[in-house]
């Protein structure tokens, strides 16, 4: 079988599963099997799988079909350009995660991919309720002089991986992480935000494959932001920022909960589609 008989026939057969994106899925799995690129698939329809390889091919293609995600079949998401190792212990990278860090080097001041002086500042950042890292190392790769924690519930040389309940670490044993209380520049989060009642509208690939832990924000969805923005006001510098992703329903109440005196310059940015992605806010310097 070559490459281009074995595309048509694992595309049909994800279609047939109702799989979304099929040929996209049909592609990444070859490319992982052959350890080849998408261009080299492209100019090469004619290259013969040997046994072993078709056997492999198709023993995936099965398993993508069956709902298993992509991602965890090839152990690898593409994040702010870099390549994540993703196992099914973390909630996978999404797109619009990366409007939390576009937002978070706009209120630095920071362009991305540019020398500026705001560039160098070893700004203290703590990335709450962290999975694959990709918050925390994607604002490392921007930010070289910064320093980093990564708290997680149940570039290492930069980033302190902690276990904690949102920040309580920080508030209550901040020297375990080498911190002391209200020295962050800048808390940003995706924090879990799906509802418990929305679960059975989810794809299989999502309900049935991504840890619940890093999904549900409680029967609603929105319960978490209030101890969350709570605890970012206590371990923020005056003027520091906060950083959090939402949910399709956060919108609203999350404005209200950073509607308060400890609490200015508060913005929402919207993703592709027009919904309120991203919600910033300032630490008041008063």
């Amino acid at each position: 079988m070559d490459v281009r008989s074995a595309l048509r026939d694992a595309i049909a057969q994800l279609e047939r599963n109702l799989v979304a994106s099929a040929p996209l899925a049909a592609e990444l799995l070859l490319m992982h099997v052959l350890g080849r690129d998408r261009t080299w698939l492209y100019t090469h329809p004619e290259y013969g799988l040997d046994s072993a390889a078709s056997k492999q091919y198709f023993s995936l293609i099965a398993e993508r079909a069956s709902g298993v995600p992509t991602q965890h079949l090839t152990g690898h998401q593409e994040f702010w350009g870099l390549d994540f190792d993703v196992t099914p212990d973390v909630l996978i990278p999404r797109p619009e995660t990366e409007h939390v860090i576009e937002v978070a080097l706009e209120r630095l001041g920071v362009e991305p991919g540019a020398n500026s002086p705001r560039r160098k500042e070893e700004f203290r950042i703590v990335d709450v309720g962290t999975g694959s890292g990709c918050i925390a190392i994607a604002l490392a790769q921007e930010l070289p002089a910064a320093r980093f924690v990564a708290t997680r519930h149940g570039v290492a040389a930069r980033i302190d991986f902690v276990d904690s309940d949102l920040l309580d670490i920080l508030l209550n044993e901040p020297q375990v992480t080498g911190h002391q209380q209200r020295l962050f520049d800048v808390i940003v989060s995706n924090p879990p935000y799906i509802g418990r009642q929305e679960a059975a509208t989810l794809p299989r690939e999502v309900r049935d494959h991504e840890p619940e832990s890093a999904l549900f924000g409680g029967e609603i969805g929105t319960e978490m932001y209030a101890l969350l923005i709570a605890h970012a006001a206590k371990v923020a510098k005056p003027g520091g920022i906060l950083v959090l992703e939402l949910g399709h329903n956060s919108g609203e109440h999350v404005s209200g909960l950073l509607d308060t005196p400890q609490w200015t310059g508060v913005a929402f940015t919207n993703d592709l589609t027009g919904i309120p992605r991203v919600a910033s806010a300032q630490r008041n310097s008063k």
